[in-house]
């Protein structure tokens, strides 16, 4: 019996795509994993100092920017795996183009989100490091050096999850941008 074997022949177009649905699961399971340990290490950020006799607790619930930043990086983490999720059906059956611009929303949104919550904590972190002598805000970095440690990164942790949100949308954009109206 003489068999004859089809091959598949992939075009350049089909290994573009396949390339960019690998890079679209690589970094949405990079920007879940990176918002996950930034949210973890903030929940678990609590370091107790006792001044005088008077115990003082210093913890990220204590700052609305720091409560902005956990939550933002919790959002950020699932909504990550929801696009993992999504990417992943996109991937694997052949689904109108048009998809790809509502990815590029989402990833916008994420990373605006991400990037303002960086940057809320940032400036705490800021504040916390160096003072605002004319405000009269003293630094505490020196006095509750393991909590400004883990926050310091947290916050790094969270940046890694802004680049590759950040690298995501401009994967999108460029997906989108080939679509013909």
């Amino acid at each position: 019996m003489n068999h004859f074997a089809i091959k598949s022949i992939e075009t350049p177009s089909m290994k573009s795509e396949k390339h960019f649905i690998f890079a679209q699961i690589l970094l949405r399971i990079l920007a879940t994993a990176f918002t996950l340990t930034a949210a973890c290490i903030t929940f678990k950020s609590t370091q107790t100092l006792i001044i005088f006799n008077v115990e003082t607790d210093a913890r990220y619930t204590y700052s609305p920017a720091l409560k902005f930043f956990v939550y933002a990086n919790v959002i950020g983490c699932a909504f990550s795996f929801f696009s993992l999720f999504l990417a992943s059906i996109f991937g694997r059956t052949n689904l109108h183009k048009h998809k790809y611009f509502y990815l590029f929303i989402h990833d916008m949104i994420m990373m605006d989100l991400l990037l303002s919550a960086c940057s809320a904590a940032a400036t705490i972190g800021y504040v916390g490091k160096y003072g605002q002598i004319r405000s009269g805000w003293m630094p505490i970095c020196d006095s509750v050096t393991k909590f400004c440690h883990k926050m310091t990164a947290s916050v790094i942790f969270s940046i890694f999850g802004v680049i590759f949100y950040l690298c995501l949308t401009i994967l999108s954009a460029y997906q989108s941008r080939k679509i013909q109206v």
